[in-house]
């Protein structure tokens, strides 16, 4: 079980932790201006780059799409009523315990799990929720809804851009891909030692309530998760990302949103590093039942002729 999990476990680590000790040891690094880097460019020319090589079919990307927006509102609704029992307001809970950290540590964890094929699940998962963050968690945070705000994003269009070439049935030009695959190379490193940077420059407030709330989001994740993998009928490499993703930790943008928009920013700062530190403990364990987990490579086939079926009519 170690030579499995040593592999997949280390870079994850050892690059969080290099990021952290970065920020420490006082070298003085902007983990916006960097993280401004990964979404504008790095993410897009990542997503675009695995989609043009598909290693599993379009239609159990569709079906991981599903998997994640059910994981989203099932999270959401769970959420909701764990913050009524603790007479907690929604704003600004509720945005962390719904959106998990799927880019940070999802995507290196599925890729190096799963191989490429883990990694194109992932990152559909990952374009998915993004889209719904920028739209249902702005207006959690912010109070108001912004639709047109998931436009603005490029990993939407990376992702359309990409499904253009595979409808086609057509490749990218040479330069195209190797400029995407080069860019979106710096992309999974960048995201951890950028977790690490931000999680060395945030502080923990209301440590009981805090630690609560990060122990019932692992609990909500894992349970969600195994949950999905049952009710759709999850099969191989689908029901082991569906796992990791659905046991990630609140992702750092919901401090991001909840600083831009005053919604109690320390209160969701120390969120984000309960639940990555919880995870980072449980990760052996999340990582070995997800591996365990997952057999025969083969997603959902119920659900994806079903999909098929309604694509056709």
């Amino acid at each position: 079980m170690l030579e499995t999990l040593l592999p997949v476990l280390a870079p994850v680590v050892l690059c969080v932790a290099l990021g952290f000790a970065w920020t420490r040891l006082g070298s003085p690094v902007d983990p916006r201006q960097v993280r401004t880097i990964v979404t504008s460019f790095g993410t897009p020319c990542l997503v675009f780059a695995t989609l043009v090589e598909l290693e599993v079919s379009a239609g159990a990307l569709a079906v991981m799409g599903v998997v994640v927006l059910a994981a989203i509102a099932t999270f959401a609704v769970v959420g909701l009523v764990i913050l009524r029992l603790w007479r907690l307001p929604a704003s600004p809970y509720l945005a962390p315990l719904a959106f998990g950290n799927l880019g940070n540590m999802g995507l290196p964890l599925c890729l190096y799990a799963f191989g490429e094929a883990g990694l194109e699940l992932a990152i559909v998962g990952f374009a998915v929720q993004s889209i719904v963050f920028f739209t249902l968690g702005v207006w959690l945070l912010s109070g108001r809804a912004s639709p047109a705000a998931a436009l603005t994003m490029p990993q939407p269009w990376a992702v359309a851009a990409a499904f253009a070439f595979i409808l086609t049935e057509s490749r990218p030009p040479a330069w195209l891909y190797n400029t995407t695959e080069l860019i979106g190379g710096l992309t999974i490193p960048l995201m951890l030692v950028t977790l690490g940077i931000s999680l060395g420059r945030l502080v923990v407030v209301s440590a009981r309530r805090t630690m609560a709330l990060a122990l019932a989001r692992l609990a909500m994740g894992l349970a969600v998760g195994v949950a999905l993998t049952h009710l759709m009928d999850l099969q191989g490499t689908a029901r082991g990302v569906t796992i990791i993703l659905c046991a990630m930790p609140s992702a750092v943008f919901n401090y991001l949103m909840a600083l831009h928009y005053e919604r109690r920013p320390d209160e969701v700062a120390s969120l984000v590093v309960a639940t990555t530190a919880i995870t980072l403990v449980a990760l052996p364990a999340i990582v070995g039942f997800a591996i365990s987990e997952a057999g025969m490579p083969v997603p959902s086939a119920a659900l994806e002729r079903l999909l098929a079926l309604a694509w056709t009519r």
